[in-house]
């Protein structure tokens, strides 16, 4: 997810997600490019989220499944409930996480501490995710090989840099996909449908680039600060390139 994308209300819910719901209350709350949706289902601590993945959308909630699955253990994510599917297409249902997406209005109007939380929320992901047990990865030749944009290496990405830590990465480390308490605390992360072994500037050049399509500019720096990392021009603009890419 790269920016806030939020559903037509009115949006027509998929008679699997109805029958996932088992008479919970059913809110659209995200609409991705590829035409898959995210609802919640009831609401409060108890609420459930089932991410609809109509078939030809190219989106593979097993993948998904499998990575939250091992992920879990570590670190505040989403745990699987329920997958499954019907002629339409495939769902699959998690448990709520604390926090709000670093992107709901509530955190909106604040960029500056929405910044702060998510610098600091992937520099923890990054260092408490075990790269020697992780089954997953995303090297750039990955990447590359499995992307529907760029089966070669794209004209003009060049040679990927030097790696200068290798990481368990989530992946899709746009903000949106950052949750934080009420408190004003990172308190977990969502949408680990990538989530690999990778360079740690595979994930940051992105979330930083996220910070200006969600925020508008001035916030990069702030992020940087709080994962605890000077700034690095090349892997950044090489990550940037290669996620366009692929």
């Amino acid at each position: 997810m790269w920016t806030q994308n939020r559903p037509d209300p009115d949006l027509e819910v998929p008679e699997a997600v109805v029958t996932a719901a088992r008479g919970d209350a059913i809110t659209a709350v995200w609409r991705n490019e590829a035409g898959g949706t995210t609802y919640r289902l009831g609401d409060g601590p108890t609420r459930r989220f089932a991410k609809w993945a109509p078939h030809g959308s190219g989106l593979d909630l097993h993948a998904e499944e499998m990575r939250l699955r091992w992920v879990v253990d570590f670190t505040p994510a989403p745990r699987v409930l329920e997958i499954g599917g019907d002629d339409a297409g495939e769902y699959l249902v998690t448990a709520g996480v604390p926090g709000r997406s670093a992107v709901d209005l509530l955190w909106a109007a604040d960029p500056a501490t929405a910044a702060r939380e998510a610098g600091r929320g992937l520099r923890r992901l990054h260092d408490v995710l075990p790269v020697d047990e992780c089954p997953f990865g995303w090297s750039v030749d990955d990447r590359i090989a499995t992307s529907e944009k760029a089966r070669t290496a794209p004209p003009g990405l060049g040679d990927p840099p030097a790696i200068d830590r290798l990481v368990v990465c989530h992946g899709d480390p746009c903000v949106p996909n950052t949750l934080i308490g009420d408190d004003g605390l990172w308190s977990g992360h969502v949408d680990f449908d990538a989530l690999g072994v990778a360079d740690r500037w595979a994930d940051i050049a992105v979330a930083t680039m996220s910070l200006g399509w969600n925020y508008g500019p001035g916030f990069e720096q702030t992020f940087l600060d709080s994962y605890g990392v000077a700034d690095d021009p090349v892997r950044t603009a090489y990550y940037r390139a290669l996620w366009a890419a692929t």
